[in-house]
């Protein structure tokens, strides 16, 4: 056989040789597929359909200072403040302060499920607010300072349900929580200023005087679960 005929022979064998080493080698690899998980963030999701990351969305009072807490738990990748649970369209800080909105302040918890769990952060949840004054947190008092767990399925909805019931039972607390459970509607991010409030201003007094005491509070309570960094 000629030279001629021998080319295109070779040249298909040489592309077979290099699509098997490049599938051997991890070139070849298949994308991280990306699936919405709400209007604000995305959560990246392998082939296999491995979550990533999940979320959490409660409300405690303040969001600066839930915030502040979970930035400080192992586990967490991202906290974002923001309103949930009212009608009113694209709700702002000052409409949301008039408790006419039915918003709550409230925060997204984005979490990695294989360092920390639902229940780990329901946990902190109960351990740094008051879950038994109905629409108040010290002196921040109205709906939108409620405590509430703003569930995104069926199983954290009986996840939660458990655990308040757990904890009612063992007598936590002086008096029943009030906790409400309601499903999570659309999240509103807040403002940029409010963003890691407490990291940007340590120094301002509301930080000083409450901020600081549940973030204390959370590094006594769950030192083992502190981020080293």
């Amino acid at each position: 056989m000629s030279q001629n005929i021998f080319q295109p022979i070779v040249t298909i064998v040489a592309t077979a040789v290099i699509a098997v080493a490049a599938t051997n080698s991890g070139v070849a690899q298949t994308p991280i597929s990306k699936s919405p998980l709400s209007k604000n963030r995305e959560v990246a999701v392998n082939t296999k359909a491995e979550v990533k990351e999940a979320v959490v969305t409660l409300a405690g009072g303040c969001f600066w200072c839930t915030e502040a807490v979970y930035e400080q738990m192992q586990g967490i990748n991202d906290v974002v403040s923001g309103y949930i649970g009212g009608a009113m369209k694209n709700p702002d800080y000052n409409s949301v302060c008039t408790g006419t909105t039915g918003h709550a302040e409230a925060v997204e918890i984005y979490y990695d499920p294989a360092v920390t769990t639902y229940e780990e952060i329901l946990d902190v949840f109960f351990k740094t607010h008051d879950p038994t004054t109905l629409n108040r947190q010290g002196a921040d008092s109205g709906t939108q300072y409620r405590s509430a767990i703003f569930f995104h399925d069926e199983a954290e909805k009986q996840l939660a349900t458990a655990y308040i019931e757990k904890l009612n039972a063992k007598g936590e607390f002086n008096a029943p929580i009030v906790t409400k459970l309601e499903p999570a509607s659309e999240f509103y991010p807040a403002e940029e200023y409010h963003q890691d409030y407490f990291r940007k201003n340590p120094n301002a007094s509301y930080c000083q005087a409450v901020v600081k005491n549940k973030v204390r509070k959370f590094q006594r309570t769950f030192g083992d679960k502190v981020k080293k960094d």
